[in-house]
């Protein structure tokens, strides 16, 4: 008998299949740019926050508020400078906290506020990244960061086991595979930058081997705090959109605080223009 090797009965073959179809299309985007860029950003922001608000049950219009103020922030991103856009979303997302907080409860308030910053702090990130002079080799190297952590920590942690990284949060990860992740995406990172982005940027490949030692550390964390956010809520998965992988929080938890040191080392040495 063959063996049925079919996405729908191979959990690692739906998984990778998933995979490299969200890895093309954001590379697809981020190479294009512009309004197809926005636009995926956007869709994914607004699919967070669906995810967030029913993973921490949130009042359906505040769910609908909390979108309108997402997409018209981003939407703002086009015509008003980027620090108007953030305070814009911290000052939204506090007025809905607080709305929220009276009408529903303190707890709720905050995860409605919390929720929406955490959604859409990113997203402003990559957009204002993908923006700069540099913003093409700049994103993907965020990017890469992320997903060579992922795949490293993966194929690390299954080769070597050994303790367990965070038992209480996410039983599966190991300190091998914390290491192997950070390990990896140095080395990717740091060819990436040695084939364009630290001769261009006038800087020694070095710091970014760095950078992406530390943006790999912030991948971890997001990743856990995202396992931790879902073992409050009683899920295994924010969603079930995506095959192999759960929701889009799922997918891009690791993403998160990732994309805001990104571009807030970006910002304060001017690596990318």
């Amino acid at each position: 008998m063959v063996a049925d090797v079919t996405p729908a009965r191979n959990p690692l073959l739906t998984r990778v299949v998933t995979g490299l179809a969200l890895v093309t299309v954001a590379l697809v985007a981020v190479w294009v740019g512009g309004t197809l860029f926005s636009a995926l950003v956007a869709a994914a922001t607004l699919i967070m926050f669906s995810e967030w608000a029913v993973m921490h049950r949130l009042p359906r219009g505040i769910r609908q508020a909390g979108l309108v103020l997402l997409a018209g922030a981003i939407l703002f991103l086009a015509s008003v400078s980027t620090p108007e856009v953030v305070m814009t979303l911290a000052a939204g997302a506090g007025l809905i906290g607080l709305f929220t907080a009276r009408s529903h409860g303190r707890a709720i308030g905050m995860a409605a506020a919390i929720g929406l910053l955490y959604c859409g702090l990113p997203a402003i990130a990559l957009i204002w990244v993908r923006g700069l002079t540099l913003g093409l080799p700049a994103t993907i190297f965020l990017l890469v960061a992320v997903w060579s952590t992922d795949i490293a920590a993966y194929f690390s942690g299954r080769a070597f086991g050994g303790p367990k990284l965070a038992p209480a949060i996410s039983p599966n990860k190991t300190w091998a595979g914390a290491f192997g992740g950070i390990i990896g995406a140095m080395a990717i990172c740091g060819g990436l930058a040695a084939a364009y982005l630290a001769s261009v940027a006038g800087q020694g490949v070095g710091l970014f081997i760095g950078l992406a030692g530390g943006l790999s550390v912030l991948s971890i964390i997001g990743d856990l705090f995202e396992s931790w956010l879902k073992r409050r809520a009683g899920v295994k998965d924010s969603g079930t959109i995506l095959p192999g992988h759960g929701g889009v929080l799922d997918r891009l938890d690791g993403l998160v605080p990732v994309a805001m040191a990104g571009a807030g080392v970006f910002a304060l040495t001017g690596w990318a223009g």
